[in-house]
């Protein structure tokens, strides 16, 4: 029996068809507020729940497979992707002024002309065809694998190349970003100087003006070296016993050498 050849008069929308109207609704109101907000991150979450709509519209059609696969593709992969650009890119995920354009109305007469002229192509090409419960279901597994892979392999082959193509933009902003806070190639570590808290480097001749340090020299501090300034000859070795008798450094000559060993305690009886 030919179904398109019956007249079909007026009948009382289904629970099914009024929960596929107010989905399409909502997913409407969701696209016009993804297309209309100055946040880049609340549309692509607002994109998510149109998306979403998407696959419920199609699993109330009976086509499971197309929805799940809207669900994969689309919410699972090109919106993670999208956020993942937004961060890697250090996009201001605020509002922006520079989101609003001038050309609103333009583009809003050309989205109401794009989407009446699909509207009225979809239906005329469906108006004398009606889907005949009794036969095979047209949204299994089945009759979709067959449809994609033997008369629409090469679009399914280009989306696949399109989501290559993402994934490997994705993977390039995130090595730039890397590279970028790594800081410019061939930059070698410096060898640390006293401003950098460098503590064994040689002595300079500005050195004296300074406290000592630990690395300008290896020799343990005597007594006498208590109340004098560092002078250029503190670098020297360790003190010999002999070193009472010698010469004082510059600077040093009116100091008074003090007495070692025995001599000791002859000065303590003189005073």
């Amino acid at each position: 029996m030919n179904l398109a050849a019956q007249t079909h008069g007026f009948l009382s929308p289904t629970g099914v068809e009024i929960a596929f109207l107010l989905v399409g609704l909502a997913t409407f109101g969701a696209a016009l507020v993804t297309v209309t907000t100055k946040q880049l991150v609340h549309a692509a979450l607002w994109l998510v729940v149109t998306l979403g709509g998407l696959a419920v519209e199609y699993l109330l059609l009976t086509a499971e497979f197309i929805a799940w696969v809207q669900v994969l593709i689309y919410v699972g992969s090109v919106v993670v992707l999208l956020l993942f650009g937004l961060m890697l890119t250090k996009a201001p995920i605020g509002r922006s002024p520079d989101a609003d354009s001038p050309n609103r109305w333009a583009a809003l007469a050309v989205a109401v002309v794009a989407a009446a002229a699909l509207v009225w192509v979809v239906a005329d090409a469906f108006r004398t065809t009606w889907i005949d419960l009794d036969g095979t279901a047209a949204g299994t597994t089945r009759v979709t694998g067959e449809y994609l892979f033997r008369n629409w392999v090469l679009p399914f082959e280009a989306l696949s190349v399109l989501l290559l193509a993402a994934l490997v933009g994705a993977i390039v902003l995130s090595r730039k970003a890397k590279a970028d806070a790594a800081g410019p190639p061939g930059r070698t570590a410096t060898t640390p100087t006293p401003a950098d808290g460098g503590g064994d480097h040689a002595p300079t001749p500005g050195d004296s003006d300074r406290a000592p340090t630990a690395g300008d020299s290896d020799r343990a501090p005597t007594s006498g070296d208590s109340d004098r300034a560092p002078t250029s000859g503190d670098s020297d070795p360790a003190p010999t016993p002999g070193d009472s008798d010698r010469t004082p450094a510059p600077g040093g000559g009116d100091r008074t050498t003090t007495p070692r060993g025995g001599d000791r305690s002859a000065e303590e009886g003189a005073r």
